[in-house]
Protein backbone atom coordinates (compact mmCIF):
# COMPACT_ATOMS: atom_id res chain seq x y z
CA UNK A 1 0.00 0.00 0.00
CA UNK A 2 1.58 3.38 -0.95
CA UNK A 3 2.08 6.20 1.55
CA UNK A 4 -1.03 7.75 0.26
CA UNK A 5 -3.23 5.21 0.27
CA UNK A 6 -2.24 4.21 4.22
CA UNK A 7 -2.60 7.57 5.33
CA UNK A 8 -6.15 7.95 3.56
CA UNK A 9 -6.98 5.07 5.48
CA UNK A 10 -6.17 5.76 8.53
CA UNK A 11 -7.00 9.41 9.17
CA UNK A 12 -10.63 9.19 7.09
CA UNK A 13 -12.73 8.83 10.12
CA UNK A 14 -11.18 11.58 11.94
CA UNK A 15 -12.04 13.86 8.09
CA UNK A 16 -14.94 16.56 8.45
CA UNK A 17 -17.90 15.93 6.93
CA UNK A 18 -17.70 18.54 4.54
CA UNK A 19 -13.89 17.45 3.43
CA UNK A 20 -15.31 14.07 2.79
CA UNK A 21 -18.39 16.07 0.79
CA UNK A 22 -15.35 16.66 -1.77
CA UNK A 23 -14.42 13.37 -2.38
CA UNK A 24 -17.52 11.53 -2.29
CA UNK A 25 -19.70 13.84 -4.25
CA UNK A 26 -18.59 12.05 -7.96
CA UNK A 27 -19.64 8.36 -6.27
CA UNK A 28 -23.35 9.27 -4.95
CA UNK A 29 -26.04 10.30 -7.57
CA UNK A 30 -27.60 12.92 -5.07
CA UNK A 31 -29.24 13.30 -2.08
CA UNK A 32 -32.49 12.76 -3.85
CA UNK A 33 -34.35 9.98 -6.14
CA UNK A 34 -34.42 12.59 -9.06
CA UNK A 35 -30.59 12.59 -8.57
CA UNK A 36 -30.89 8.98 -8.97
CA UNK A 37 -33.36 8.83 -12.01
CA UNK A 38 -31.39 11.37 -13.86
CA UNK A 39 -27.90 9.37 -13.38
CA UNK A 40 -29.61 6.11 -14.33
CA UNK A 41 -30.78 7.82 -17.37
CA UNK A 42 -27.71 8.86 -18.49
CA UNK A 43 -25.77 5.59 -17.77
CA UNK A 44 -28.73 3.51 -20.11
CA UNK A 45 -27.89 6.26 -23.01
CA UNK A 46 -24.04 4.80 -22.16
CA UNK A 47 -25.46 1.08 -22.77
CA UNK A 48 -25.02 0.37 -18.96
CA UNK A 49 -27.67 -0.93 -16.60
CA UNK A 50 -27.58 0.20 -13.09
CA UNK A 51 -29.09 -0.72 -9.43
CA UNK A 52 -30.05 2.15 -7.05
CA UNK A 53 -29.88 2.38 -3.63
CA UNK A 54 -31.30 4.18 -0.80
CA UNK A 55 -28.20 5.22 1.74
CA UNK A 56 -29.11 4.55 5.21
CA UNK A 57 -28.48 1.90 7.22
CA UNK A 58 -28.77 0.62 11.08
CA UNK A 59 -32.15 2.56 12.01
CA UNK A 60 -33.08 2.96 15.12
CA UNK A 61 -36.92 3.72 15.41
CA UNK A 62 -39.81 1.49 13.58
CA UNK A 63 -41.01 4.63 11.83
CA UNK A 64 -37.40 5.39 10.02
CA UNK A 65 -37.78 1.60 8.58
CA UNK A 66 -41.47 2.44 7.27
CA UNK A 67 -40.05 5.62 5.95
CA UNK A 68 -37.17 3.63 3.95
CA UNK A 69 -39.69 1.31 3.04
CA UNK A 70 -41.73 3.72 0.91
CA UNK A 71 -38.77 5.38 -0.38
CA UNK A 72 -37.85 1.98 -1.44
CA UNK A 73 -41.03 1.12 -3.21
CA UNK A 74 -41.12 4.84 -5.03
CA UNK A 75 -37.70 3.61 -5.98
CA UNK A 76 -39.31 0.52 -8.18
CA UNK A 77 -42.17 3.08 -9.32
CA UNK A 78 -40.02 5.20 -10.76
CA UNK A 79 -38.42 2.49 -12.62
CA UNK A 80 -41.32 2.00 -14.13
CA UNK A 81 -42.63 4.96 -14.83
CA UNK A 82 -39.58 6.44 -16.33
CA UNK A 83 -38.84 2.76 -17.95
CA UNK A 84 -35.02 2.80 -16.41
CA UNK A 85 -32.98 -0.45 -17.45
CA UNK A 86 -32.56 -0.66 -13.33
CA UNK A 87 -33.12 -2.60 -10.51
CA UNK A 88 -33.25 -2.04 -6.69
CA UNK A 89 -30.85 -2.78 -4.00
CA UNK A 90 -31.91 -3.06 -0.54
CA UNK A 91 -30.20 -3.31 3.28
CA UNK A 92 -31.89 -5.43 5.99
CA UNK A 93 -30.64 -3.19 8.73
CA UNK A 94 -32.72 -0.12 6.73
CA UNK A 95 -35.51 -2.38 6.94
CA UNK A 96 -35.20 -3.04 11.01
CA UNK A 97 -33.52 -6.33 10.52
CA UNK A 98 -31.83 -5.35 14.20
CA UNK A 99 -34.15 -3.62 16.04
CA UNK A 100 -37.00 -6.89 14.95
CA UNK A 101 -36.68 -9.58 12.54
CA UNK A 102 -40.56 -9.52 11.84
CA UNK A 103 -40.72 -5.67 11.49
CA UNK A 104 -37.70 -6.50 9.07
CA UNK A 105 -39.53 -9.10 6.82
CA UNK A 106 -43.04 -7.20 6.76
CA UNK A 107 -41.19 -4.46 5.46
CA UNK A 108 -39.52 -6.25 3.12
CA UNK A 109 -42.52 -8.59 1.75
CA UNK A 110 -44.16 -5.24 1.02
CA UNK A 111 -41.04 -4.43 -1.27
CA UNK A 112 -40.76 -7.96 -3.31
CA UNK A 113 -44.33 -7.63 -3.78
CA UNK A 114 -44.66 -4.16 -5.27
CA UNK A 115 -41.61 -5.24 -7.13
CA UNK A 116 -43.20 -8.42 -8.37
CA UNK A 117 -46.20 -6.75 -9.68
CA UNK A 118 -43.61 -4.48 -11.24
CA UNK A 119 -41.34 -6.81 -12.83
CA UNK A 120 -38.74 -5.78 -11.09
CA UNK A 121 -35.78 -7.74 -9.52
CA UNK A 122 -34.43 -7.01 -6.27
CA UNK A 123 -31.01 -7.53 -4.77
CA UNK A 124 -30.71 -7.95 -0.87
CA UNK A 125 -27.39 -6.08 -0.26
CA UNK A 126 -24.99 -7.91 1.78
CA UNK A 127 -23.86 -6.20 5.19
CA UNK A 128 -21.63 -6.83 7.93
CA UNK A 129 -20.65 -10.29 9.41
CA UNK A 130 -23.43 -9.79 12.12
CA UNK A 131 -26.66 -9.74 9.52
CA UNK A 132 -24.77 -12.73 6.92
CA UNK A 133 -26.62 -15.75 8.67
CA UNK A 134 -29.78 -13.69 8.45
CA UNK A 135 -29.17 -12.16 4.73
CA UNK A 136 -28.97 -15.76 3.57
CA UNK A 137 -31.68 -17.13 5.42
CA UNK A 138 -34.35 -14.32 4.42
CA UNK A 139 -32.73 -14.81 0.60
CA UNK A 140 -33.53 -18.61 0.89
CA UNK A 141 -36.94 -18.36 2.32
CA UNK A 142 -38.02 -15.79 -0.38
CA UNK A 143 -35.77 -16.90 -3.20
CA UNK A 144 -38.70 -19.41 -4.88
CA UNK A 145 -41.29 -17.00 -4.00
CA UNK A 146 -40.01 -13.54 -5.49
CA UNK A 147 -37.47 -12.40 -8.27
CA UNK A 148 -34.55 -11.31 -5.76
CA UNK A 149 -30.72 -12.24 -5.26
CA UNK A 150 -28.19 -11.32 -2.85
CA UNK A 151 -24.43 -10.90 -2.73
CA UNK A 152 -21.58 -13.27 -1.17
CA UNK A 153 -17.94 -11.87 -0.36
CA UNK A 154 -14.91 -13.36 -1.85
CA UNK A 155 -12.46 -12.20 1.10
CA UNK A 156 -15.20 -13.91 3.59
CA UNK A 157 -13.68 -17.58 4.68
CA UNK A 158 -17.20 -19.16 4.82
CA UNK A 159 -18.47 -17.94 1.01
CA UNK A 160 -17.35 -21.54 -0.38
CA UNK A 161 -19.78 -23.08 1.91
CA UNK A 162 -22.02 -20.76 1.73
CA UNK A 163 -22.63 -21.44 -2.20
CA UNK A 164 -22.35 -25.33 -1.25
CA UNK A 165 -24.99 -24.80 1.53
CA UNK A 166 -27.39 -22.94 -0.87
CA UNK A 167 -27.31 -24.69 -3.91
CA UNK A 168 -30.59 -26.71 -3.27
CA UNK A 169 -31.86 -23.77 -5.10
CA UNK A 170 -32.55 -20.87 -7.57
CA UNK A 171 -29.11 -18.82 -7.40
CA UNK A 172 -28.47 -15.10 -8.46
CA UNK A 173 -25.55 -13.51 -6.50
CA UNK A 174 -23.82 -10.24 -6.50
CA UNK A 175 -20.17 -11.69 -6.28
CA UNK A 176 -17.65 -8.74 -4.87
CA UNK A 177 -14.25 -8.84 -2.53
CA UNK A 178 -15.85 -7.53 -0.20
CA UNK A 179 -15.86 -4.22 2.13
CA UNK A 180 -16.35 -4.43 5.88
CA UNK A 181 -13.89 -4.35 8.48
CA UNK A 182 -14.24 -8.36 9.36
CA UNK A 183 -11.19 -10.21 12.03
CA UNK A 184 -8.66 -12.26 10.64
CA UNK A 185 -10.70 -15.33 11.90
CA UNK A 186 -13.49 -15.17 9.49
CA UNK A 187 -11.93 -12.76 6.72
CA UNK A 188 -9.09 -13.16 4.44
CA UNK A 189 -6.62 -10.30 4.91
CA UNK A 190 -4.44 -11.24 1.99
CA UNK A 191 -5.12 -9.43 -0.88
CA UNK A 192 -4.11 -12.40 -3.49
CA UNK A 193 -6.05 -15.33 -1.52
CA UNK A 194 -9.07 -12.78 -1.79
CA UNK A 195 -8.74 -12.79 -5.80
CA UNK A 196 -7.65 -16.64 -5.49
CA UNK A 197 -11.50 -16.80 -3.67
CA UNK A 198 -13.12 -14.54 -5.94
CA UNK A 199 -12.20 -16.67 -9.12
CA UNK A 200 -12.62 -20.29 -7.23
CA UNK A 201 -16.18 -18.89 -6.34
CA UNK A 202 -16.95 -17.84 -9.64
CA UNK A 203 -15.64 -20.71 -11.27
CA UNK A 204 -18.25 -22.39 -8.67
CA UNK A 205 -20.91 -20.58 -9.37
CA UNK A 206 -20.45 -20.74 -13.10
CA UNK A 207 -20.29 -24.59 -12.93
CA UNK A 208 -23.68 -24.89 -10.58
CA UNK A 209 -25.86 -22.70 -13.18
CA UNK A 210 -25.69 -19.69 -11.16
CA UNK A 211 -26.82 -16.52 -12.09
CA UNK A 212 -23.64 -13.86 -11.20
CA UNK A 213 -23.24 -9.87 -11.26
CA UNK A 214 -19.55 -10.23 -11.03
CA UNK A 215 -18.53 -6.81 -9.07
CA UNK A 216 -15.04 -5.56 -9.34
CA UNK A 217 -13.01 -2.98 -10.48
CA UNK A 218 -10.29 -5.07 -10.63
CA UNK A 219 -9.12 -5.86 -13.74
CA UNK A 220 -7.34 -9.03 -12.95
CA UNK A 221 -10.52 -10.18 -11.82
CA UNK A 222 -12.12 -9.19 -15.15
CA UNK A 223 -9.56 -10.93 -16.95
CA UNK A 224 -10.10 -14.47 -15.05
CA UNK A 225 -13.76 -13.90 -15.21
CA UNK A 226 -13.63 -13.08 -19.32
CA UNK A 227 -11.83 -16.63 -19.16
CA UNK A 228 -14.63 -18.06 -17.63
CA UNK A 229 -17.13 -16.80 -19.80
CA UNK A 230 -15.50 -18.36 -22.74
CA UNK A 231 -14.67 -21.35 -21.24
CA UNK A 232 -18.09 -21.87 -20.21
CA UNK A 233 -19.69 -21.20 -22.96
CA UNK A 234 -22.27 -18.56 -21.12
CA UNK A 235 -24.52 -16.23 -23.44
CA UNK A 236 -24.62 -12.67 -23.19
CA UNK A 237 -27.93 -12.45 -20.39
CA UNK A 238 -26.14 -15.18 -18.21
CA UNK A 239 -24.19 -12.90 -16.15
CA UNK A 240 -23.03 -9.54 -15.75
CA UNK A 241 -20.48 -7.39 -14.68
CA UNK A 242 -20.90 -4.31 -11.82
CA UNK A 243 -19.09 -1.24 -10.77
CA UNK A 244 -19.94 1.42 -8.73
CA UNK A 245 -20.56 5.14 -10.18
CA UNK A 246 -17.62 7.32 -10.84
CA UNK A 247 -15.17 4.41 -10.37
CA UNK A 248 -12.48 3.41 -13.09
CA UNK A 249 -15.25 4.86 -16.31
CA UNK A 250 -12.58 3.60 -18.38
CA UNK A 251 -12.80 -0.04 -17.44
CA UNK A 252 -16.76 0.14 -17.62
CA UNK A 253 -16.01 1.26 -20.93
CA UNK A 254 -14.05 -1.42 -21.73
CA UNK A 255 -15.67 -4.26 -20.26
CA UNK A 256 -18.83 -2.78 -22.34
CA UNK A 257 -16.81 -2.25 -25.73
CA UNK A 258 -16.39 -6.32 -25.15
CA UNK A 259 -19.71 -6.95 -25.53
CA UNK A 260 -20.69 -7.42 -21.97
CA UNK A 261 -23.61 -6.63 -19.81
CA UNK A 262 -22.90 -4.17 -17.13
CA UNK A 263 -24.66 -2.45 -14.26
CA UNK A 264 -23.23 0.49 -12.09
CA UNK A 265 -24.57 1.02 -8.40
CA UNK A 266 -26.05 4.43 -8.12
CA UNK A 267 -26.60 5.15 -4.37
CA UNK A 268 -28.57 8.35 -3.60
CA UNK A 269 -30.08 9.86 -0.45
CA UNK A 270 -29.22 12.63 2.82
CA UNK A 271 -27.30 9.40 4.75
CA UNK A 272 -24.26 9.53 2.65
CA UNK A 273 -21.29 9.68 5.02
CA UNK A 274 -21.35 6.04 6.34
CA UNK A 275 -20.95 4.65 2.26
CA UNK A 276 -18.35 7.47 1.67
CA UNK A 277 -16.08 6.64 4.61
CA UNK A 278 -16.45 2.77 3.54
CA UNK A 279 -15.74 3.21 0.32
CA UNK A 280 -12.77 5.60 0.93
CA UNK A 281 -11.04 2.97 3.16
CA UNK A 282 -11.41 0.14 0.58
CA UNK A 283 -10.19 2.44 -2.27
CA UNK A 284 -8.22 5.29 -1.17
CA UNK A 285 -7.28 6.28 -4.91
CA UNK A 286 -11.07 7.68 -5.27
CA UNK A 287 -9.92 10.17 -2.63
CA UNK A 288 -6.63 10.66 -4.51
CA UNK A 289 -8.25 10.89 -8.44
CA UNK A 290 -11.05 13.53 -6.70
CA UNK A 291 -8.63 15.81 -5.24
CA UNK A 292 -6.71 15.83 -8.74
CA UNK A 293 -9.80 16.52 -10.27
CA UNK A 294 -10.65 19.63 -7.48
CA UNK A 295 -7.02 20.90 -8.27
CA UNK A 296 -7.43 21.09 -11.74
Amino acid sequence: MSLFNKSVSLVIDKVPPQAVAIFAKRYIAGPELEDAIRVTKDLNSQGAMTTIDVLGENVSTKEETIYFRNLAIKVLEAIDDYELDANLSLKLTQMGLKLSKNLCLDNIEKIFKRAEELGIFVRIDMEDSTCTDDTLEIYRNYRDEFNIGTVLQAYMRRTRDDIEKLSDGKLNFRLCKGIYDEPRRIAYKEKDIVRDNFIYCLETLFKKKAYVGIATHDEYLVFHAERLIREYGLKRDEYEFQMLLGVDEELRSIILNNGHRLRVYVPFGKDWLPYSIRRLKENPNIARSALEGYLK
